[in-house]
């Protein structure tokens, strides 16, 4: 790829107008490595659960335990990393989750699997993960040339696609050599990654900034609550940012139905069901790989952003509340329609929000924005699965979406006029 650079006369520094900038390769580079190494790990661990404990109710508590902390730990973790490092935080955990990766395989390799120690370890990566994700999310707009926001954002939706592809690998190897050798490998992967994170050379302003508003008479914890209140403040100050928030979380109940009841429905109603599923779903990530492609080569143009985005809404609300209605072929189609809808409206969301939060600011917002998605999200897993003991999955799938579809009609474009001022901008 050629940079782009601009001089305005002989004795002004010339500026290099690209995204591929050496900060934002490293975290790439970075990136794909501990995603595909944990992607590869994750599925396996949960067949391990499955295998080892025969279970439906520990795996069930397994799950759980990795879930709970995203309900604590994002408004804890948000104050403290805007006034902390976000790069030192990132490749920390990177070293500890590899460490903890590691004593797991030897401990696995030795035969020792214990439950409830297990279970412990999961819940303590369920922490570090829950922080690193505010710590990447808060981190990475920063590392991005203005006005590549959205082809930044679109390389992020296809490496977080391309971890899918690491399903079945994951099954296959599992089922070759067992868990331990991918513990390993997702150790080394972490290692890694922490590494080329240590070469990230941007300066983190925003840390000598918020320095200089500590309250020297207030002990840390009183500061993180002050922090929290603030953030708090923050957010009611910006009805844009409350309005793009509070869809999302609402948005996250059909999301939540989902994730527990499509599955079943195929494997119940359909012969070799689960293999429907995955065509059917896959097609939706297949269609998030393709958009994530349009993004990174054509600009959505900047006036028409939140055209597109509400646009966007009312279609993944009325796809995703009917495909389970619908005959294989024309599911399959709704489906990619959906997952480029949906990398879409990803992509305008994050690149627009990311570049309108102040730095100092961004841990909290990202704390809270990971906060409120995360309870939807459980909300409608918890009612989802309930209320389809007493009525067909379908139509509890379909009503969450309708409520996603209201809400995007009534939240976001109740408000459409101050969420275009954040997404019709040129980022």
């Amino acid at each position: 790829m050629t940079d782009i650079t601009t001089t305005t006369n002989t004795n002004t520094p010339r500026q290099t107008d690209t995204l591929w900038t050496s900060d934002f390769t490293i975290i790439t580079i970075g990136s794909v490595i501990s995603m595909l190494g944990n992607s590869l790990t994750s599925f396996a661990m949960s067949l391990m659960v499955l295998d080892y404990t025969n279970s439906s109710m520990l795996y069930a508590i397994y799950m759980v335990l990795y879930t709970l902390p995203q309900l604590v730990t994002p408004i804890i973790s948000g104050a403290i990393l805007d006034r902390f490092s976000r790069k030192k935080m990132i490749y920390t955990l990177d070293f500890v989750s590899a460490g903890i990766y590691l004593i797991m395989a030897i401990t696995l390799l030795n035969g020792l699997f214990n439950f409830p120690m297990f279970a412990a370890v999961i819940f303590i990566l369920g922490i570090i993960q829950s922080t690193y994700y505010i710590a990447y999310d808060s981190l990475y707009p920063m590392l991005i040339t203005e006005g590549y926001y959205q082809k930044a954002y679109s390389i992020s939706s296809m490496l977080e696609t391309m971890t899918v592809v690491m399903v079945p690998v994951s099954t296959f190897v599992y089922k070759l050599v067992g868990i331990g050798p991918l513990m390993v490998i997702n150790a080394v992967s972490f290692a890694i990654a922490a590494i080329f994170e240590m070469q990230i050379g941007h300066e983190e302003k925003y840390v000598e900034k918020r320095k200089n508003e500590v309250d020297n008479s207030s002990s840390k914890i009183d500061q993180m609550l002050i922090d929290i209140k603030e953030g708090v403040k923050y957010m009611r100050s910006e009805p844009a940012l409350l309005a793009i928030v509070s869809y999302f979380g609402l948005n996250m109940l059909a999301c939540g139905a989902m994730d527990v009841l499509c599955l079943p429905y195929y494997k119940q109603n359909f012969k070799n069901g689960e293999y429907l599923y995955a065509l059917v779903f896959g097609m939706s990530f297949i269609g998030r790989a393709v958009g994530g492609g349009i993004h990174y080569k054509f600009k959505i143009p900047t006036k028409l952003k939140f055209m597109f985005a509400m646009t966007i809404y009312i279609i993944i609300a009325i796809g995703e509340g009917t495909y389970m209605f619908m005959p294989i072929g024309l599911a399959v189609v709704v489906c990619f329609i959906t997952g480029i809808s949906g990398v879409t409206s990803y992509t305008i969301r994050i690149s627009s929000t990311q570049s309108y939060v102040p730095d100092e600011k961004k841990g909290r917002y990202n704390g809270a924005f990971q906060l409120i998605t995360t309870i939807g999200l459980l909300i409608g897993q918890m009612a989802g699965g309930a209320l389809a003991q007493k009525m067909d999955a379908r139509f509890v799938v379909f009503a969450g979406n309708i409520i996603a579809l209201i809400a995007a009609i009534i939240i976001i474009g109740g408000n459409r006029k101050a969420v275009a001022k954040i997404y019709n901008t040129d980022n």
